[in-house]
């Protein structure tokens, strides 16, 4: 209370900082003398003793008697008016009560106020609770104590208890309440506007002092700009703090053009007033040119320029913000001379250049900077931490996880990690960023204290390092701490359940974000749209964006990359991309390939020109992931002609994915000569090829059955090292398998170094199409005994080798284990697989059953195994059949397959006036069916077949081998199976008519040739009995191996044998 007796050096503090009655310190509010000499001049700090004197002379509480002596009482005064430890404030305490002060206000409000000084609230309050009688000043004193002194939950209990003692209080009062109540967190806010309902009702609604704290309260605790440029329109005769305050609210929320309007206006008020912008102006105006990202650094310059003008370059405050500024633009240079320019560095100054450089991805330089300056301006734990996050920046990561474990032995050594709890969050973030994730989750184990920065750091490290499942269960030790998730938890966390697909967890913790109040939080809603969106919840997804109070581009980004993603709301991508664009909002490269790969699932073309436009507008179109999306769209659009010419421009951009893009375009519009030239030309250019690029092609070979080209590829795989890849393995199986080497399958599979899922099912699958289905059981055991959970694709090949050979029961129990087993609930495909075993084996009784207990109801697949099932049963069942073809043409009327496979079903029961009926709704619902053809593949290219072809140019040494064929299968025993002639003729033209089928043109033609090679036939539809029995005959008669792929499986004939036992 004494200090008002002489002048002092003001150290600065920041201007909206708590104000501490100090002598080191200076206040945005007087100092806390004027709260008892009241001075008329705001800017008086000091009074004389003649003055002080007659103020206490003229206090209508002070006994009189006790200045009888005033000689003494000017001695106190004189002694102890800098007191400033509790020695001298217990003397001055023992002293009054000798010379009998005690009932003295002005001497208690006093030695409260020096016991608040020297931190000693236990004293001033209990002299506070001694005191016979208190004005506004003894509960100022010991409110603003409590405010200074880190207890702001007492500060607001005093307040209360001074409005219900009947005090109206003023405005230095008003203002350490309000500011504990910033202090106190969201229930001290409440308190907060409570106080300002009251302040509304005093005459210090407009004081400017207490109008400052209210702008600080709302911008920086309540986040409402709104209110706070409310209170401060409000003030009647503004300050440089009033300016400040407000600049700041505006800063701080990255408000940039607010800001310097603000300023703007500053500027013109103060032409009549004696403030001016000071470094605290220049402070907050630099943070709001750091936060705008697109004009900022030019901002930043004329901020320099201004305060060149001004004289504050050498400020230590302005300079070092002015560092960090330029620094974290890239602007190192600038930020070095500036650096080089100040009359005064400290440790912030180092750290604000450590920061920008930091941010720029120089860890090295960063680390440089450091070693230094440290000896210069010294160090403090925010310079470790900076460090510590400058190491994974380094352009090699294992020499910056090297330096990083240097300065962990010297924070360890200098014992640091224990006593700052930012370094040892500052060493779990470098590690789990170096990618040495054991490290930092040792480190966290072993810190003695652990904040809410502390969990996050560990979450968030573990799920960037895709340790999805012990960032999960750390979120869930966070929690039964009783430590508060922030968004930053929430955000690591649910990225973590996303990449598990562990939906229910997610859910539970947007339940707990909706609890916390973080689910507004658009950074939160965002990473819950990704969780939505990559665990299939589209519906959820779409109503946690409907329900965000704001948006941002991710936002928007991520539900059009959901809806992208999903075959069955493609269209609604679209939809919302428009109303992206009619919302203002800017369109990055996110957008364009989300968006360009919805408009390629749709395959449309207009609008893929119309996004190819807008690419041009927004100069994006030398953007490597956007070519390559266009290159995608284009292919699956079939302009191969525009994927060309993009293709052609991107010379120097050209990536991996570009070039895998263009051959998946040419595969897809079955240009696979094209795609073949584009691999070997990529060889010959020393292009890399990986494993997409050869499983792309693998899988283009064997959707053709080109096996001399599959070859070539696999003799490419071996050149490029990728044979050992598991995904180029599991892509051979397949292409071994589907060509009709299921012998190389099985061998390569068996060599497979590492084997996944897709490896397993491709093996299963293979045996299952080719008839092996004891095989194909027999590597589903093995793959169980491996450890490799089976999924849905594996148990398609299972049930269809299950099928194939007429494994009834067993494929029941398989069926069964899907849920009772593996928790799979079986789908649509698996049902059809059932429906198919029961009519292969015959048992069209169960069929109708088994479809009536369905759990969902049967589609187009299911009807039309029923149908082709009955049209294999000579004729029986025809009620199931035709109930299944009225389902078919209520579902798919315009498919030709459905009235070919009722026409069958007639035909094979001879009814031909069905047929007749079944043939005039075909040609009435103006469908036409595929036609059936063959092809073998030769040296000299591919030779196609129909029915009764004689276009080819052999035709005529092709018909004679058919001629020769047939008189020697007849001597071997060959009947005509003449059902399958599926017309009503006479018995010879039905011979003449099956005789002529593509596959035995096909076989005569490879017979005109001379080899002892097997011979491969593909067909496209079905192969018929005859031909299935010709086959055989052949096989024995030229003594060579058959290999015919229909379209449903293979079959091998052998010496008049099929792998198939008759039994397909």
């Amino acid at each position: 209370m004494f200090r008002g007796f002489h002048s002092f050096k003001l150290r600065r503090i920041s201007y909206n900082s708590a104000p501490a009655f100090t002598p080191s310190t200076a206040s945005p509010f007087p100092p806390l003398e004027s709260l008892v000499f009241k001075p008329h001049d705001p800017h008086q700090c000091t009074k004389s003793l003649q003055d002080l004197v007659d103020h206490c002379k003229s206090t209508s509480h002070c006994n009189t008697t006790l200045f009888s002596s005033s000689e003494k009482f000017e001695s106190l005064v004189n002694r102890f008016q800098g007191s400033c430890s509790s020695e001298e404030a217990r003397e001055l305490h023992l002293k009054g009560i000798k010379y009998g002060f005690v009932g003295n206000l002005f001497l208690s409000n006093s030695l409260i106020n020096i016991y608040v000084r020297i931190g000693d609230l236990g004293s001033a309050q209990k002299l506070f609770d001694e005191m016979s009688s208190r004005n506004l000043v003894t509960w100022a004193c010991l409110i603003s104590g409590y405010t200074q002194n880190g207890e702001p939950h007492e500060a607001c209990v005093r307040f209360r208890d001074m409005v219900r003692a009947g005090f109206i209080p003023n405005h230095y009062a008003f203002g350490s309440a309000l500011r504990a109540c910033q202090e106190s967190g969201p229930s001290g806010c409440k308190l907060g506007l409570q106080i300002h309902g009251l302040i509304s009702k005093t005459r210090y609604g407009s004081d400017v002092v207490v109008c400052n704290v209210l702008i600080s309260m709302y911008g920086s605790c309540l986040d409402s700009p709104n209110d706070a440029r409310s209170v401060f329109d409000g003030i009647e005769i503004r300050n440089s703090i009033s300016w400040n305050s407000i600049i700041s609210v505006y800063s701080r929320r990255g408000d940039a053009i607010s800001a310097f309007e603000l300023f703007s206006n500053m500027l013109k008020e103060s032409l009549g007033f004696s403030f001016r912008p000071n470094e605290y102006t220049f402070g907050s105006l630099i943070t709001a040119a750091c936060s705008s990202v697109d004009s900022g650094f030019c901002v930043l310059k004329q901020i320099l320029a201004k305060v060149e003008k001004s004289g504050f370059l050498q400020d230590l405050y302005v300079g070092s913000a002015l560092v960090s500024g330029f620094a974290r633009f890239g602007l190192t240079d600038d930020a070095k001379k500036i650096l080089g320019q100040m009359g005064e560095k400290n440790v912030v100054s180092m750290n604000g250049l450590m920061v920008g450089l930091v941010k720029q991805k120089q860890g090295e330089a960063a680390a440089k900077v450091f070693r230094e300056m440290k000896d210069l301006v010294g160090t403090n734990s925010d310079s470790y931490v900076i460090l510590l996050s400058a190491f994974p920046e380094f352009s090699a990561l294992e020499e910056g996880r090297r330096k990083g474990r240097e300065v962990h032995a010297h924070v360890i050594r200098t014992e640091l990690t224990d006593s700052k709890v930012a370094i040892g969050n500052g060493l779990v973030n470098m590690y789990a960023k170096s990618g040495a994730i054991a490290d930092a989750c040792s480190v966290f184990e072993l810190m003695v204290g652990k904040d809410s920065v502390s969990w996050n750091s560990l979450i968030s490290g573990l799920d960037q390092n895709e340790c999805f499942e012990d960032s999960s269960e750390s979120f869930l030790r966070m929690r039964r701490t009783g430590l508060m998730p922030s968004n930053f938890t929430l955000i690591s966390t649910l990225s973590s359940c996303a990449s598990l697909g562990w939906i229910v967890l997610g859910e539970q913790i947007h339940c707990d974000g909706i609890k916390l109040g973080l689910d507004t939080d658009v950074s939160v809603s965002n990473a819950l749209l990704a969780l939505y969106a990559e665990t299939g919840c589209l519906t959820e997804c779409l109503k946690v964006f409907s329900l965000m109070p704001e948006y941002d581009q991710v936002s928007w980004n991520s539900v059009i990359g959901a809806l992208s993603d999903s075959e069955a709301s493609v269209s609604l991508a679209v939809k919302y991309f428009l109303e992206m664009m009619r919302g203002g909002w800017v369109l990055s490269r996110v957008t364009f390939i989300n968006i360009l790969s919805a408009v390629s699932s749709l395959s449309l073309h207009e609008v893929g020109h119309q996004i190819h436009a807008l690419v041009l507008k927004y100069c994006l179109s030398d953007d490597t992931a956007i070519g390559n999306a266009l290159l995608s769209c284009y292919g699956k659009c079939g302009e191969m002609n525009q994927c060309e010419k993009i293709f052609s421009r991107m010379t120097d951009t050209r990536d991996e994915v570009s070039w895998n893009s263009m051959i998946s375009g040419y595969i897809h519009n079955e240009l696979l000569n094209k795609a073949m030239d584009l691999v070997w030309f990529m060889m010959q250019t020393g292009q890399r090829l990986d494993s997409f690029t050869f499983a792309t092609v693998l899988s283009a070979c064997a959707s053709v059955a080109t096996l001399g080209r599959g070859m070539e590829v696999h003799a490419c795989g071996i050149r490029a090292c990728l044979e050992s890849d598991v995904v180029v393995g599991s892509a051979l199986v397949d292409m071994y398998s589907k060509c009709g080497r299921i012998d190389y399958a099985s061998r390569f599979f068996e060599l497979m170094p590492q084997k996944n899922v897709y490896s397993w099912n491709s093996m299963i699958s293979g045996f299952a199409r080719h008839g092996h289905g004891e095989k194909a059981l027999k590597i589903f055991t093995q793959m169980k005994l491996d450890g490799q959970p089976p999924d849905h694709v594996t148990f398609v090949g299972v049930l269809s080798a299950c099928s194939h050979v007429g494994l009834v029961e067993e494929g029941f129990e398989h069926f069964e284990s899907m849920n009772e087993v593996y928790r799979l609930c079986p789908r649509m495909e698996h049902f059809s697989c059932m429906v198919d075993l029961l009519g292969r084996a015959g048992k069209l009784n169960k069929v109708d059953d088994f479809i009536n207990g369905m759990p969902m109801k049967p589609n187009v697949l299911i009807w039309r195994t029923v149908l082709g099932a009955c049209s294999r049963s000579n004729g029986r069942n025809t009620e199931l059949g035709r109930k299944a073809a009225e389902m078919l043409m209520e579902l798919e009327p315009q498919n030709a397959v459905n009235y070919v496979l009722l026409a069958n079903m007639y035909a094979s029961g001879e009814k031909w006036e069905d047929v007749a009926k079944a043939r005039a709704a075909m040609k009435e619902a103006a469908v036409k069916k595929e036609a059936g053809c063959s092809w073998v593949t030769m040296k000299d290219g591919v030779h196609v077949f129909v029915a009764g072809d004689k276009s080819h140019h052999e035709k005529d040494s092709i018909y004679e081998k058919l001629r020769e064929l047939n008189s020697k299968m007849r001597e071997e025993g060959y009947i005509p199976q003449t059902k399958y002639a599926l017309y009503d003729l006479e018995l010879e033209n039905k011979e003449e008519l099956l005789s002529y089928h593509s596959e035995k043109i096909a076989v005569a033609f490879v017979l005109t040739r001379q080899s002892a090679l097997p011979i491969r036939i593909m067909k496209n539809l079905r192969v018929c009995g005859d031909c299935h029995s010709a086959f055989g005959y052949i096989s024995k008669i030229v003594g060579r191996q058959i290999i015919l792929r229909d379209s449903n499986r293979f079959h091998h004939f052998q010496d008049g044998k099929c792998s198939c036992g008759d039994y397909w």
